[in-house]
């Protein structure tokens, strides 16, 4: 149960990351309220915790690998709309403030969770 719970927490922080990154360039079907705002970070960690605590400890560093990944990607493509939009590529008629966002949630986290080796901080 604990990891079903973890999985679906960590789905939905990603799925709010990805709205947050989407709104700014006009790909968002609805606006991200602040709830959105504040699920992406805690559910995001909450589920990783949940699914991490729920795994057996040898797959704890592919865990964390690829939710790292996914962060880092989430970074990278806030990143990318900062780029474009800054340079005028794509005209923004919204805040930027959640590309911003996602871009220092998902370093932060991102490279975190891509930091971590094994559960005992040993070696890999």
């Amino acid at each position: 149960m604990m990891l079903i719970a973890g999985v679906l927490f960590l789905l939905l922080g990603l799925a709010s990351g990805l709205l947050l990154v989407l709104f700014p360039l006009g790909y968002a079907p609805v606006a991200p309220g602040v709830t959105t705002w504040v699920l992406f970070p805690v559910l995001t960690v909450l589920g990783y915790v949940f699914v991490v605590v729920a795994a057996r400890s040898e797959a704890v560093p592919t865990i964390s690998r690829v939710t790292g990944a996914v962060l880092i990607a989430l970074a990278m493509f806030a990143a990318v709309g900062l780029f474009l939009i800054g340079n005028s590529i794509v005209s923004a008629e919204r805040s930027m403030l959640p590309l911003w966002y996602v871009l220092g949630v998902g370093l932060v986290f991102g490279t975190t969770g891509l930091a971590i080796r094994r559960l005992g901080g040993g070696r890999s």
